[in-house]
């Protein structure tokens, strides 16, 4: 056979392996982790924005991993998605929150659009490597106090105005998902919105108990131009008239907030074993034969016996989130062909995992204040107490009793979770 000329067309460039590029994201995610637990206490500590570890996110190739694979190569799943939150959470729990949100409002055009505006939005945003932020939460007119964002028609489109609260991504996010009520028609829109704009200014948070990371804080928005390619979606005004698929929303967020709070807890366990390892507690022994334990670190009776019930707890929370990671993948791969009854079995398995993992998380954050107490202190010490904080804030933006009561509710009447577009 003859030898292809080396002055001839040279052949185009391979296709990303997509199956190479699902190998490569346990890694990348390993390293980052690495990256970020090193400094974590220091920059906590801070509570400067994240722009640093936004950074570190993109250099990463995070920010697209959502996104479909396409020519880039870059798209994963949701549970891939599930993993790299849980395992950035492990390492900074601040950076697992702004990433979690991340990726359910970077799914908004989808959850509210047609599929075709959707793919148009996803090329840019992974060319980019936009970080989303928002929320989609919008209360109705006859609330006490009204919408907090406004869409007023003008010739070629609106202007948005108000301001709101958000819990992630101020300061920081490329493109702002927002909810805001139409002065027209009453009618609730999903907008999107670039936050470079000159009239939407910031105010950041700086003394939160925890998660000081994530960019919280409020926006401003003072006549902001909104064009009508900028609409993604309408809410409907009965719940009922919600698509299922769209209903997933919340659940998404809901269910990588309890990735975010299984991965603090996993992540205060292994750093608390380390230093458990190394450091004598001087806790007598059950039986006076035994001896001291002063000299033998990690060996102590009463030690072990706490580090296996917080194991225990974590592998308790990890065996819940697991199926309801699973069956929310599955619900979102069915896109609008999504069911009712479908959603409200998802509902029931996030609700769970999202109780669960809230008290897991409390009650071994707060364990391992006592069983590292001495090898901490607020100058110079490991900093057990930033996971307690973060975990403690995370977990009060939701109730667990609200989840139970829900799964108890389908469990034995076979009543469908509310719907609610709150993310």
């Amino acid at each position: 056979m003859p030898k292809k000329s080396a002055t001839g067309p040279s052949s185009p460039a391979p296709e990303p392996d997509h199956a190479t590029e699902e190998r490569r994201w346990p890694r990348v995610t390993r390293e980052l982790a690495d990256d970020l637990a090193f400094d974590a206490l220091t920059r906590d500590r801070a509570g400067k924005p994240p722009v640093d570890e936004v950074a570190r996110l993109r250099e990463a190739g995070l920010p697209a991993l959502l996104m479909p694979p396409g020519p880039l190569g870059r798209g994963s799943d949701w549970r891939t998605a599930c993993a790299v939150i849980r395992e950035i959470a492990a390492a900074d729990g601040s950076i697992g929150e702004l990433l979690a949100r991340h990726y359910v409002l970077s799914w908004s055009p989808r959850f509210f659009g047609a599929p075709q505006s959707a793919e148009g939005l996803e090329l840019p945003a992974a060319e980019e490597q936009w970080l989303w932020g928002g929320s989609t939460d919008i209360p109705g007119a006859e609330s006490a106090t009204g919408p907090e964002l406004t869409l007023t028609p003008v010739p070629g489109g609106y202007v948005l105005n108000g301001r709101k609260a958000f819990a992630a991504g101020v300061g920081v996010a490329d493109r702002l998902v927002l909810g805001a009520l139409c002065t027209d028609t009453g009618e609730s829109l999903i907008v999107l919105v670039d936050p470079a704009h000159p009239a939407v200014t910031s105010a950041p948070e700086h003394d939160r108990l925890g998660q000081r990371l994530t960019g919280s804080g409020s926006i401003g928005f003072d006549g902001v131009p909104v064009r009508p390619g900028d609409i993604l979606g309408v809410v409907p005004r009965d719940e009922h008239d919600l698509s299922p698929f769209a209903a997933l929303a919340p659940l998404a967020l809901r269910l990588a907030l309890a990735h975010v709070a299984l991965g603090i807890a996993e992540g205060a366990l292994a750093e608390a074993r380390d230093v458990s390892r190394a450091t004598p507690r001087g806790w007598p022994a059950a039986d006076p034969d035994d001896g001291a334990y002063a000299d033998r670190p990690g060996r102590d009776p009463y030690l072990l016996l706490a580090y296996g019930e917080l194991v225990a707890a974590a592998h308790t929370a990890a065996a819940v989130v697991e199926p309801a990671t699973e069956a929310l993948a599955r619900g979102l791969l069915l896109e609008q062909d999504l069911g009712v009854d479908e959603r409200a079995d998802i509902a029931v398995l996030v609700a769970a995992a999202e109780a669960v993992t809230s008290r897991s998380a409390m009650l071994i954050t707060t364990r391992i204040m006592e069983l590292t107490d001495g090898a901490d202190s607020p100058a110079d010490g490991p900093g057990f107490d930033r996971f307690w904080r973060n975990a403690r804030v995370l977990t009060a933006q939701g109730s667990p009793t609200h989840s139970l009561r829900d799964i108890g509710d389908h469990y034995l009447n076979g009543t469908h979770p509310a719907l609610s577009l709150r993310i």
